[in-house]
């Protein structure tokens, strides 16, 4: 049986998920970002409370196929941007088509039209989360952040930070309360 969950988008919900299913008996569920893959059917009982546990945590198991897809595109772009140690080395429309098995071109009309806003941007927000994090952690300069995340220079990492968040990278650096935004609000 397989499902997926809209909204699960961090270690932290797998692990909450893994445990409810646990808690039902279910030990042999492959669980990650989005999806869930049991080697048994769950009843449709224990399927609606595990619903209804979801939910209550702000997560949703999907049931039409376009949700599912949004959802799945979400969590490529989530993986890739937060969980990957490396950037994939080819394009990223070419790395979403060759995960999800469709045409980008059609991944990208679909997300537009259903979230109100480009595959683009959508991962051009996570990208700047990320170049927050990274930031925060104080870890690395602007030059390594800037080739971690796969641009071309300082200068263009700088330009889409201050167009997205209104400030550079350095002004955000220096700010005392500094914050990001959860994952599944981005």
């Amino acid at each position: 049986m397989k499902l997926y969950i809209k909204h699960m988008v961090s270690i932290r919900c797998t692990m909450f998920v893994r445990s409810e299913l646990e808690k039902m008996g279910y030990t042999d569920c492959n669980v990650k970002l989005g999806e869930v893959v049991c080697l048994d059917n769950l009843t449709t009982n224990q399927l609606n409370h595990l619903k209804e546990v979801l939910h209550d945590a702000g997560l949703d198991v999907l049931d039409d196929k376009k949700s599912i897809l949004i959802e799945r595109i979400k969590n490529v772009v989530v993986e890739m941007v937060h969980y990957l140690d490396e950037f994939p080395k080819t394009k990223f429309s070419y790395y979403l088509s060759e995960k999800l098995n469709y045409d980008y071109t059609y991944l990208s009309n679909l997300f537009s039209e259903t979230e109100g806003r480009t595959l683009e941007h959508f991962v051009l927000q996570h990208k700047i989360e990320k170049i927050k994090e990274l930031i925060m952690y104080d870890e690395l300069n602007l030059t390594e952040i800037a080739f971690r995340m796969h641009y071309s220079s300082v200068a263009h990492l700088s330009n889409q930070f201050k167009k997205i968040t209104g400030q550079s990278p350095s002004a955000f650096k220096a700010m005392h309360n500094r914050s990001r935004l959860n994952l599944e609000d981005v």
